[in-house]
């Protein structure tokens, strides 16, 4: 039974505002490599946002590659590690002629080819083209195919794809790419896995929003949410990155799956528990799989209180998280409260007054995330909380109106 841990979202490098993470992604980290070894993984797949920025700094882009030494055990257990939004394609291929060594391939431009040939390990590389890799480990008669897509928005795929298919739509484009692979490679005698960096939903069921921590990659530069029936049905698992709560899209013939990241990075993950997955395949077979959670790092909580007392009671019950406080208040959090709530506890990122008005009515009141919404989203929320009801068409077509003229452009 081959076992694949497929995990994703690491976001090297990334702050809790002007929190450091970095040594939560350290025992996190440590902490999958562990579950890999407990767990006997065969082969692991990282989904892309391997950081956080294009242009990571130097702890960041050495904690990875300690980490990808040790979990690919000196060479014996490869990873396939494709880029997301986040990551430079430039930046994340860099070390691959070097990574390769050790089993590790670095996957994001789709016009890459991984180069074939066997490795001291015994891990092989029987076929390999743009898009696709096809491996062969020493402990297995069987292949393991893979097709590969990490991110890249609509310009990026018509130059790699061709100028013909400029007037195509984008979920087509792809469709058509991986149904070929598909057809060419993926028959029933191996394991056939797809690794991919996008929006993906069921056709027909509502869009999941995208995490508040994330940069938003549903229609940005032209790219669309894709289907999970762009996936070609050879597939037995799809490992996906980008969203970051684990869970599985739709109900297709196989599973579609987000590993989550292993740190909450936004408020919007509150109370999320973190996973990976490890996943047990066999050719021609279905394919199992279970989420394993992950314990180590600072939980984030929202909080809600209307008295000192409560705050600081609560805080020293929780000395290790970080938390958004809204405190309820008829007027401004003094300084005094101010004071004693952030020396209270280290990990207090946002103290969030949410004002009464005379009748004892909560006033509107905004959380940090709020902040990146549109303006009519913010105007619907205001409404709701000023008249207890959403707007209706006509005093919202007045609102865009009014905000159209004020638009300096």
């Amino acid at each position: 039974m081959l076992k694949i841990l497929h995990t994703a979202d690491w976001h090297l490098g990334k702050r809790l505002q002007e929190y450091s993470r970095l040594e939560e992604q350290k025992l996190v980290l440590d902490e999958i490599c562990q579950i890999a070894d407990q767990e006997a993984a065969d082969l692991v797949l990282l989904a892309g946002d391997i950081f956080d920025s294009f242009n990571p700094a130097h702890e960041a882009v050495e904690l990875l590659y300690k980490t990808l030494r040790k979990l690919s055990k000196n060479g014996t257990r490869p990873i396939l590690a494709i880029s997301g939004n986040h990551d430079s394609t430039q930046f994340v291929e860099a070390p691959d002629p070097l990574a390769r060594e050790l089993g590790i391939f670095f996957y994001s431009r789709y016009d890459s080819v991984i180069p074939v040939g066997k490795l001291d390990s015994g891990v092989e590389i029987i076929q390999s083209e743009p898009g696709f890799v096809e491996i062969r480990l020493p402990q297995f008669s069987f292949p393991i195919r893979v097709i590969l897509a990490p991110y890249a928005n609509e310009v990026s795929l018509r130059t790699y794809l061709g100028e013909e298919n400029r007037e195509e739509e984008f979920r087509g484009i792809m469709a058509k790419k991986w149904t070929e692979l598909a057809n060419k490679f993926c028959d029933p005698s191996g394991v056939n896995l797809f690794v991919g960096h996008f929006f993906f939903a069921k056709e027909g069921a509502p869009i999941e929003s995208e995490p508040e921590s994330e940069r938003p990659i549903l229609h940005v530069g032209g790219t669309q949410a894709l289907f999970t029936k762009n996936v070609p049905s050879q597939i037995q698992y799809a490992a996906l990155g980008h969203l970051h709560r684990h869970h599985a899209v739709g109900g297709g013939p196989f599973p579609v799956v987000y590993a989550s990241s292993p740190l909450a990075y936004s408020f919007s993950e509150a109370d999320q528990e973190k996973k990976i997955v490890l996943v047990e395949a066999l050719p021609n077979n279905s394919i199992s799989y279970r989420a394993i959670g992950l314990k180590q790092g600072r939980p984030l909580y929202r909080k809600r209180f209307d008295a000192l007392d409560k705050t600081l009671e609560w805080l020293e019950q929780n000395p290790y998280c970080f938390v958004e406080i809204t405190y309820e208040t008829e007027e401004s959090i003094e300084a005094a409260t101010r004071k004693a709530i952030f020396k209270a506890h280290d990990g207090v990122v946002s103290l969030i007054p949410s004002l009464r008005n005379p009748s004892g009515q909560e006033a509107f009141a905004l959380h940090v995330d709020d902040l990146s919404k549109d303006m009519e989203s913010l105007f619907r929320m205001y409404y709701q909380s000023e008249k207890g009801q959403e707007p209706n068409a006509e005093i919202l077509a007045l609102f865009k109106e009014i905000t159209s003229q004020n638009d300096p452009a």
